[in-house]
């Protein structure tokens, strides 16, 4: 292989180095789904599945006969009924540079949270926001129930 060959392919996988590093890292998965559970991602609805990663403000919503359980990636676990809508709003989990931080939104239906490492570690980094209220969480576990406007 020549030297300017091996020069362009260098400056071609340099190149593509700053793309790879911005893919956003996932915040948790679907461990649990059963009935019709969806994931809302910009603006595009597709079948949730098992072991699917899930992103900031990704929606998880889920029909009549739906129910959902997600851990994330500091064991935060939420767990969502039928004809719920959940959105992870933020997501930040770095305790080694002392970032920490954590933001629901339960817009409708029934959910179940379980504090992880954030609440553990930062309790004021944690907020879980409704329509008409938002809970500072202290490492618990908080069920919820929006009701449909």
């Amino acid at each position: 292989m020549g030297r300017a060959r091996i020069v362009g392919i260098i400056c071609l996988l340099l190149a593509a180095t700053p793309a790879l590093a911005q893919q956003p890292l996932a915040a948790g998965r679907i461990k649990v789904a059963s009935g019709e559970v969806l994931v809302v991602r910009a603006g595009t609805t597709s079948p949730a599945a098992v072991g699917q990663d899930l992103f900031e403000s990704d929606h998880v919503r889920t029909g009549a006969d739906g129910q959902v359980g997600i851990t994330l990636k500091d064991d935060t676990r939420l767990s969502a009924g039928p004809m719920s809508d959940v959105q992870l709003d933020s997501f930040v989990y770095a305790p080694a540079d002392g970032r920490l931080g954590l933001v629901i939104k339960f817009l409708q239906g029934m959910a179940v949270y379980v504090s992880g490492r954030i609440a553990q570690l930062s309790p004021d980094a944690v907020r879980l926001e409704t329509p008409a209220a938002i809970v500072g969480v202290r490492g618990t576990t908080v069920a919820v129930q929006v009701g449909a406007e």
